[in-house]
């Protein structure tokens, strides 16, 4: 069950909104070696990193490593006890008694068409009656890729490969954020309510769903953040569309938090820093972020 829980919570901190490159080289203002930032994707597999030029470079020219979060201590028993504690709906709450009747219908539905069983199985109920809605979104978007994608391991992830490398090189590991942090942005930052009816939107509009991740990851693997961005931008256009606030929370404050912190530490060492990339592009991305506090940004080719 934590195994689940921890490839799901490592999952959904890049499935989030997502320029036509993947490696960028940071430099100027005061610099004394260059910077980079690699955007990283938890459905493509680590040999994917063979694929991106110059990463190897950029890899051994920096002098450590900085994630989102460490990789490592999501690992310890305290944080996996966590993750599994605040996936889970609060106690003596179950999904079978904060949905309606005729909701349970969508949502048995959508898992009889990923699992072949809903609900009604005793055995898939002790293991995802007790997740909260979004937990349960999250671990389903999750088992539709893999039922099309069975060879995809979540629990291996490029994030991950880049601080494992940088251990082995000697070098510091850091990161932008902490577990708790992150912990509650991804699972704490919407009312109950409001993680109902993401649900009943993935079970209501799987297709769609489906489409937009095989579209996000097929953009990934050519390297074309771009095309990622057009196809998470894609809606419709009804409730079921990140709000504004949303997507502020999830993405567009964490980036600005990030480029405020990324200065000094890129003052104190050349650092190769490994985010989700869907925090690269845009006018609030990372990337015109930091061209806009005075940096050189420049895609690696």
């Amino acid at each position: 069950m934590k195994r689940i829980l921890f490839a799901a919570f490592l999952l959904f901190t890049t499935l989030t909104f997502v320029q036509a490159q993947l490696l960028w080289k940071i430099s100027g203002n005061g610099l004394s070696k260059p910077s980079y930032i690699i955007g990283t994707y938890h459905l493509a597999p680590v040999s994917f990193v063979d694929s991106i030029p110059g990463l190897n470079e950029a890899m051994n020219s920096s002098e450590q490593v900085y994630g989102e979060i460490i990789m490592d201590e999501m690992k310890t028993p305290e944080n996996l006890a966590k993750i599994q504690n605040i996936m889970l709906l609060p106690e003596g709450k179950t999904i079978d008694k904060i949905f309606s009747a005729e909701e349970m219908t969508h949502i048995n539905s959508l898992l009889k068409d990923i699992l072949g069983v809903d609900m009604t199985n005793p055995i898939l109920a002790q293991q995802f009656g007790k997740m909260s809605p979004q937990a349960l979104t999250t671990q389903l978007t999750i088992l539709m890729y893999l039922k099309k994608n069975p060879k995809f391991n979540p629990n291996q992830s490029i994030d991950e490969y880049f601080q494992d490398k940088a251990k082995e090189q000697g070098k510091p590991v850091g990161a932008l954020e902490t577990i708790d942090f992150q912990m509650n942005v991804l699972y704490k930052g919407k009312s109950e309510e409001r993680e109902k009816e993401l649900l009943l939107c993935l079970a209501d509009n799987k297709d769609t769903y489906e489409k937009m991740t095989d579209d996000i990851t097929k953009a990934y693997f050519a390297q074309d953040l771009k095309a990622v961005n057009d196809a998470m931008e894609e809606k419709l256009n009804n409730s079921c569309d990140a709000t504004p606030e949303e997507r502020n929370e999830l993405v567009y404050n964490r980036n600005t938090d990030w480029v405020k912190k990324m200065p000094e530490i890129m003052k104190k060492k050349s650092t190769l820093f490994a985010v989700g990339a869907g925090h690269l592009p845009g006018e609030k991305g990372v990337l015109e972020l930091l061209k806009k506090a005075g940096y050189k940004v420049e895609s690696v080719k």
